[in-house]
């Protein structure tokens, strides 16, 4: 299976935000900019696998700023990295007032997919070559984020059977909660 590079799939989708996409808040709905980050993220992740791919985990949705109706939102994404059959899409999330020319960042997502075998079952995806120094700190900070990840559920997991009430209680301590529990009989 021969690489490909990131900028080979490269991809870029924009879409005017309509009224019917707005929140009681008046702002652009969250759901309609996910809905819109796994489109750009599948179409990214199948130009460099050739094959159907699926969302496997989301990382980082953090929405900086709002997005308004009338505003111009563009999701551009890349593969930052690869695995054997999984893929981290990066996408940067812009929004410009058409009408003033501001532009504005409002989002930075990485989503994971993997693609599959007309079967269903997992198949292999080319490696990806790294033709910047932007593309290598891409990929460098994906694997560093698989790490964090994998270290943060290892560390759950292992507290899971240690995590004692009185420890749960110690925790919360001082948090925003009231804990009122009837005596068990």
């Amino acid at each position: 299976m021969k690489a490909k590079s990131a900028e080979n799939s490269r991809t870029t989708i924009t879409e005017l935000m309509i009224p019917s996409y707005a929140n009681f808040g008046g702002k652009i709905h969250g759901g309609i900019l996910l809905s819109l980050m796994d489109k750009v993220a599948y179409a990214t992740a199948t130009k460099h696998s050739g094959a159907y791919c699926v969302t496997v985990s989301v990382d980082n949705v953090d929405f900086l700023q709002p997005v308004e109706v009338g505003e111009l939102v563009s999701m551009m994404a890349s593969v930052n990295y690869v695995g054997n059959s999984s893929m981290i899409i990066g996408i940067k999330v812009i929004a410009e007032n058409v009408k003033s020319g501001l532009v504005k960042h409002t989002n930075t997502s990485y989503f994971t997919m993997v693609a599959k075998n007309e079967d269903g079952s997992l198949m292999t995806v080319p490696s990806l070559i790294l033709n910047s120094k932007d593309d290598v700190r891409r990929f460098a900070e994906a694997v560093k984020r698989k790490q964090l990840r994998k270290g943060y559920q290892e560390q759950m997991e292992a507290e899971k059977s240690a995590f004692t009430f009185e420890k749960q209680k110690e925790l919360i301590d001082g948090q925003r909660c009231e804990v009122h529990i009837k005596e068990e009989r």
